[in-house]
Formats: C-alpha cells, sequence, structure tokens
C-alpha cells in the first residue's frame, strides 16, 4: 500500500526494532544508548510475562508492523489512525486479537474516554511531535509511559540538560522524565525520511516541578535564545537585575539555555518580590 507523504507516513519494517518499542512501553528500561539498531537491548521474555500489563494506546499504526508487536507484548490495543483506508484494513489483519481501530485525528481523540491505566506507542509523523507529547503530558488522565519514534533532533531537544535547554525541553521535563532510547537510521524506512529518528520514553510525573505560571518568565527569556537573560526579561534596572541574579546563584552572564526548572521559579519569585506588576 503507498505511503501518504501528505500525512508524513513512513512505514518501519524492521522487526527488531519494532519489539523493542513494545518491549520499552512495557516498562523495560533501554540497557544501552548505543546507535546500532543491531545493538537494541532485548528483554527476557519471562520479565514481560510476569507482569500485570495495561492497555496500550497506539499513535498511527500505519500497516500494523508495530500493532503486531503490540499485540504480542498487550493483552489489549486501541489504534487511532487518522487515515481513513489504513484504519478499515487494519483489523483484517489481525483476526480474533483484541484490537479496536479509532479512525480519527490523535489531536482529537478523547483520552478521558480511557477508563484504565494505559501506555502509549507509536511511530509519529515528525510534523506533529510536540501537539502530541503536550496532550499526553498535559492530559488529566495521563499513561503511565509514553513510547515514541520521532526525529532524532527532536528527541535530543527534549532531552537537553543544563546548558542546552530549550521551551521545548522545559516545558515536557517539567511534567516528565525523560530517556532516550535507541537512534534509529533513516534506511530502516519505507520510504526513507530525509533524517535519522529516535525512541523517546517519558514518563509523566504526579505533578508538575514547577507551576504552568513560571513558563510566562522562561518564554520571555528566551526571546533571544542567544542572548544574555539578564538583557531579554528587562522591566527592571540591570543593577537591579545584577543583585537578584547573585541572590539566587545565576551568572550576569547567563543565557536562558543555561538554567533549569529550579533556576526559572526561583527568578520568578525573586521578580515579582521586587516588582508586582512583571508580568
Amino acid at each position: 500500500m503507498k505511503n501518504n507523504k501528505s500525512l508524513g507516513q513512513h512505514w518501519l519494517y524492521n522487526r527488531q526494532i519494532l519489539d523493542d518499542i513494545a518491549d520499552f512501553a512495557a516498562g523495560n528500561t533501554p540497557e544501552t544508548l548505543e546507535n546500532s539498531p543491531a545493538k537494541l537491548p532485548k528483554s527476557p521474555k519471562t520479565a514481560l510475562e510476569e507482569r500485570v500489563r495495561p492497555l496500550c494506546l497506539e499513535i498511527g499504526p500505519g500497516l500494523g508492523t508495530l500493532t503486531s508487536s503490540l499485540l504480542r507484548v498487550f493483552p489489549r490495543v486501541i489504534s487511532v489512525e487518522f487515515d481513513q483506508r489504513l484504519a478499515e484494513n487494519l483489523p483484517k489483519s489481525f483476526p480474533g486479537k483484541n484490537l479496536e481501530v479509532v479512525n480519527q485525528d490523535f489531536l482529537k481523540f478523547d483520552l478521558e474516554s480511557i477508563d484504565e491505566p494505559y501506555v502509549v506507542a507509536g511511530n509519529i509523523p515528525y510534523y506533529i511531535t510536540s501537539p502530541i507529547i503536550k496532550k499526553l503530558i498535559e492530559a488529566k488522565n495521563q499513561p503511565l509511559r509514553i513510547v515514541l519514534l520521532i526525529q532524532k533532533e527532536v528527541a535530543e531537544r527534549i532531552a537537553a540538560k543544563k546548558g542546552r535547554h530549550t521551551v521545548l525541553s522545559l516545558s515536557v521535563q517539567n511534567r516528565a522524565s525523560v530517556t532516550l532510547g535507541p537512534v534509529v537510521g533513516r534506511e530502516f524506512f519505507t520510504p526513507p525520511p530525509d533524517v535519522d529518528s529516535e525512541i523517546i520514553i517519558l514518563e509523566p510525573l504526579s505533578a508538575p516541578i514547577v507551576p504552568d505560571q513560571i513558563f510566562s518568565i522562561i518564554k520571555r527569556g528566551f526571546s533571544a535564545p542567544r542572548k544574555k537573560l539578564i538583557k531579554n526579561i528587562g522591566q527592571l534596572r540591570t543593577s537591579d537585575l545584577q543583585a537578584i541574579f547573585s541572590r539566587i546563584g545565576i551568572s550576569a552572564d547567563a543565557r536562558p539555555a543555561d538554567l533549569d526548572l529550579v533556576d526559572w521559579e526561583k527568578l520568578y519569585q525573586e521578580l515579582f518580590s521586587s516588582c508586582q506588576n512583571y508580568s
């Protein structure tokens, strides 16, 4: 079956990679972060079989290559597919399996319709990676785990550490722990995309690390990411800002990427105590 380029469809056929995505979704942690797919970690089947596994929600099953691996690991799979022709054909490939296919845009899918613990897995289109992750980590009934195959560059941006942070990395890490899995080369897809992919594993937190209002100052701080932070946030005299930075242990030469979530929260609190109209 032909892929729909407008939907960002690139079929992944490597069975080892597909099985490992399913294993990660079941709770297995990558034992190595080496880039070769040939070295993807394999979890003992006995360990998987001993676990009580939840429902698996699959995003964009396409031809069902990942669906097949998920059905071997999970007792029930709900696959949400936007492409009508694929949604209609998918159940025919798995007769007798506990598979439900929903023909819908995943961004419109009602997560609250799931009334039991669940995990999420998917090889998702690059162009809607951020909206999908935002939907999942901000859901009222968060999944236990999210395992996605996404563009390598985006995966690494999401997992960035202090010194390389972006608004994206801070917003995701505020609501989920992030683990990078193996890199999957473009040659493993048909048709090959222009970039490599990487597996990313997110485990939503029970509560955000910092309140959402902190992102008002974070977004302002990143208005010019390469400039010194002290130049971006303004509204107070430079000498006052330097005093605030000194009190909370932030260098006056710091760039926005140099701050972690706790640093931003301290800065937010100091700015509001010094300037009640700061917003």
